[in-house]
């Protein structure tokens, strides 16, 4: 039985710091996964097999939780199966640390937000792999920032934030910082980026909470007013019991954002890459992309190829928002 071992990642600004976390058996592996097993490759060509004994996926704060493990541990018993090599993780303390822990080479695989996976790209030499789409359809993906309360709040329109406590994910979060701040600015012309994130210059208090479950908990919970959540965070959330409808309102919904990707390391064997990317796009799991992206079986949710550019509009967001100095 292959071992799944979790390690858990910690960061500083400028470099992430990688310590080893406790081991625990994997569970068993899905029905529908690719069947091509990995083959030794013949003497006169050049095989990862030759050089890679390892693949390790990191993950955000989000997808990391302890919850979600036994789904985590499907894919990674089933691709390490598939490329005839082990494969573990390392879960990440935030954003920053998984962008680093590929740049420094701890990470052959992550998990991205669109602006984590921007910066990746220019820091890391992350190459955009696969994304998860309804029905394996690009033009059925995409999420939103929802703003969100209690449902007896008096907070209703973004004006009642004026003057209450709010919670943003990450820096680096795209539907949990980048996009409500600049719905911010937009609301609220002659603001800046600083004001709303500055205790008393728009909020009373304003808090990072390290992921997107811990924003929906301060708001349920009563330790903010309000908070910045992604809604495929919220529906998973939804679909796994974790809470129900009643207990939260949404006040507001940005528009659509790109889905977040899974990346690789660029300077990764091109056979290897190769065969990661073929694995993804034949991979079936119901109860993995209902656990960690909040889809349903009957939506038919398959990865699908990744490009760049799909993230252009993330780079234009991420300049009008903290324009280059």
């Amino acid at each position: 039985m292959r071992i799944l071992k979790t390690v858990f990642l910690s960061a500083l600004a400028s470099a992430a710091l990688l310590s080893a976390a406790a081991c625990g058996a994997s569970a068993p592996a899905p029905v529908q996964t690719p069947v091509s097993p990995a083959a030794p490759a013949s003497p006169s060509a050049p095989s990862y097999l030759d050089t890679v004994s390892e693949i390790v996926m990191c993950y955000l704060p989000n997808e990391g939780s302890e919850e979600y493990n036994e789904s985590r541990g499907f894919l990674h018993e089933d691709l390490g199966d598939y490329l005839g090599i082990e494969v573990t993780e390392i879960n990440a303390a935030d954003y920053n640390a998984v962008v680093e822990a590929m740049r420094t080479k701890k990470a052959d695989l992550a998990s991205y937000g669109p602006v984590s996976y921007v910066q990746a790209h220019d820091r890391s030499n992350a190459e955009a792999l696969v994304l998860v789409a309804p029905e394996g359809n690009k033009s059925l993906t995409g999420y939103t920032s929802l703003i969100i309360t209690l449902p007896d709040s008096p907070v209703k329109t973004l004006a009642d934030l004026e003057g209450k406590s709010f919670a943003y994910v990450d820096p680096a979060s795209t539907s949990g910082n980048y996009v409500p701040t600049l719905e911010f600015m937009n609301a609220f012309p002659g603001k800046t980026n600083e004001d709303f994130h500055t205790n008393g210059a728009f909020f009373s208090s304003v808090t990072f909470s390290g992921k997107h479950q811990n924003s929906v908990y301060a708001v349920i919970n009563g330790d903010v007013d309000a908070a910045a959540v992604a809604s495929d965070t919220l529906r998973a959330m939804l679909l796994n019991g974790e809470v129900s409808e009643d207990q939260y309102a949404v006040i507001h919904e940005s528009a659509k954002i790109p889905t977040s990707p899974l990346a690789i390391r660029g300077d990764l064997p091109q056979d290897l890459k190769d065969k990661i990317k073929e694995f993804f796009l034949g991979y079936q799991n119901d109860e993995y992309f209902s656990a960690i992206y909040g889809l349903s079986p009957n939506e038919k949710p398959r990865f699908i190829e990744a490009d760049d550019s799909d993230y252009d509009y993330v780079r234009e967001l991420m300049e009008k928002v903290m324009p280059p100095q």
